[in-house]
């Protein structure tokens, strides 16, 4: 087989992959968009268009689930959580990788341990911890438990990539007078943009997804995520697959959005990290 053809044929299987896993996405969304547009109260067409598509749907679901209050509260909720666990996490992460603190690799371990412990374990405890500090029923309740929550990935994320920073930067920087904090900001802070920008997307995907936190620790329904306004479909919107979908799609537009926006700076990082 001439070289040509070997080129060919993993060129055509290449396109084959991406093909399948591109279908194995939008197919799900491509089936949840037909169901949305079907007529309430019937079952929905598969793959198929419907013949008169309901796009009024997705008004009704919009106004069943409350999402103009929830997107609201959703979106509090992210601006609490998302900006402060990613800054925790680039100073941990760069404390651990590059100050090299006492006890700094028994402290990394404890936090990658933390990786391994489900939110559904630590839902009780939060809860009274909540309650003793005064907090339940309000978005506090939800925005400090998820940062914490979010250190471990956060820290883990962040020390991985500074553990690849070039020590001859710090050192030519410690040579020209330049004190720790001045190091982190001017020279690795901008050289960390792909991993903070992919930790940003992580965090906002796992933020704006969040259902158990906001279901178990607030009480009022227009305080919760998003995900919550799922829950507004119970009872007599249960059987109504039209309004379930048209509500699914809604929320995810955002997640969708995000990444899109982003997926440079996502992908630069993965690849950062796969070359190093």
């Amino acid at each position: 087989m001439s070289t040509a053809q070997a080129g060919s044929g993993e060129r055509l299987t290449r396109t084959a992959l991406l093909a399948a896993m591109a279908a194995f996405a939008v197919l799900p969304l491509l089936s949840m968009l037909t169901a949305a547009l079907a007529p309430q109260g019937t079952r929905p067409p598969g793959l198929a268009w419907p013949h008169d598509p309901q796009w009024h749907n997705f008004i009704d679901a919009w106004n069943t689930a409350n999402l103009a209050a929830l997107f609201g509260s959703s979106t509090l909720i992210v601006v609490g959580v998302v900006p402060a666990a990613v800054a925790f996490s680039a100073l941990a992460g760069y404390s651990l990788a590059q100050l090299r603190p006492v006890a700094g690799r028994p402290v990394a371990a404890l936090f990658l341990l933390g990786l391994t412990l489900p939110f559904e374990a630590l839902i009780t405890p939060l809860y009274y911890d909540i309650q003793r500090l005064g907090l339940s029923g309000s978005r506090l309740a939800v925005v400090l438990p998820l940062i914490g929550l979010l250190m471990p990935f956060g820290i883990f994320w962040m020390r991985a990539h500074f553990l690849l920073a070039e020590a001859a930067l710090t050192e030519a920087a410690r040579v020209d007078g330049a004190g720790t904090w001045q190091i982190f900001r001017v020279i690795h802070l901008p050289l960390a943009r792909p991993a903070l920008s992919a930790l940003t997307i992580l965090f906002f995907l796992a933020t704006w997804n969040q259902y158990l936190l906001p279901l178990v620790l607030v009480d009022d329904p227009a305080k919760r995520t998003v995900a919550g306004g799922l829950g507004a479909f119970q009872g007599q919107y249960g059987t109504n697959t039209a309004l379930l979908c048209a509500g699914s799609l809604i929320i995810i537009v955002p997640s969708l959005v995000v990444y899109v926006v982003f997926q440079r700076s996502f992908v630069t990082a993965l690849l950062h990290g796969a070359v190093k």
